[in-house]
């Protein structure tokens, strides 16, 4: 087993490379407007630390999110076309479980990202393994009573201490830990779904009303 996972939900553009035992090169880069630029010369670099090629891999996985529209496409498009070049399988794995896996935390808590326009992608883990609700976006004072009392991870968390006063790292996720949690679920006989992309809301990008379509006669 060779997997190549890759992120690009979050402002971390992350890429590892885990033999099936454990992560033997991994890179991570905070910038969350150079997705497109950064992710393919991580790979490259990743791949050179491990002495390795790119047809070597044999499984890659990716976040699906939550996260913006824009990042997340760069991340998922590049696992497909890998995928197909190399005929191999492409695992998608949430964003949001793989922040939760590299806490190592084993008791409830709740994971959040940053969603901008003032609001978290979050969800709650009854322990690193063991996601209680399903990814969602809002306000973080409107969520406020749902995670009362509970421990956070996440750069989400991090921007709203009213709601989140207990935040624990890791901040950002990386894909040695969507890897190793990938690794762990395949070694155990359990199937990773296809990617499909976690998109909670609508793009920013929206075509203007009243557009009107100018053809020439």
């Amino acid at each position: 087993m060779l997997l190549l996972a890759l992120d690009t939900a979050t402002p971390a553009v992350t890429v590892a490379l885990h033999d099936g035992t454990d992560v033997i090169a991994s890179s991570s880069q905070i910038d969350a407007r150079r997705h497109g630029e950064l992710l393919l010369p991580t790979v490259d670099r990743v791949l050179t630390e491990a002495g390795l090629k790119l047809d070597a891999v044999t499984g890659i996985v990716v976040g699906i999110g939550p996260g913006p529209y824009t990042g997340l496409r760069v991340g998922l498009m590049t696992a497909d076309t890998f995928g197909l070049a190399l005929g191999v399988p492409v695992h998608g794995l949430c964003t949001l479980d793989g922040l939760a896996y590299a806490s190592d935390m084993g008791s409830p808590f709740v994971v959040a990202t940053d969603a901008r326009r003032k609001e978290v992608y979050w969800a709650r883990y009854a322990d690193s393994r063991t996601r209680v609700t399903d990814p969602a976006v809002d306000r973080p004072a409107d969520i406020a009573d749902r995670v009362a009392g509970l421990p956070a991870v996440g750069a989400g968390a991090l921007l709203y201490p009213d709601t989140f006063p207990s935040v624990h790292e890791p901040e950002h996720v990386s894909a040695a830990a969507l890897a190793s949690l990938a690794a762990e679920k395949l070694a155990a006989g359990e199937e990773l779904p296809a990617p499909r992309p976690l998109y909670l809301r609508r793009p920013d990008a929206q075509v203007p009303k009243n557009y009107k379509v100018v053809t020439p006669k």
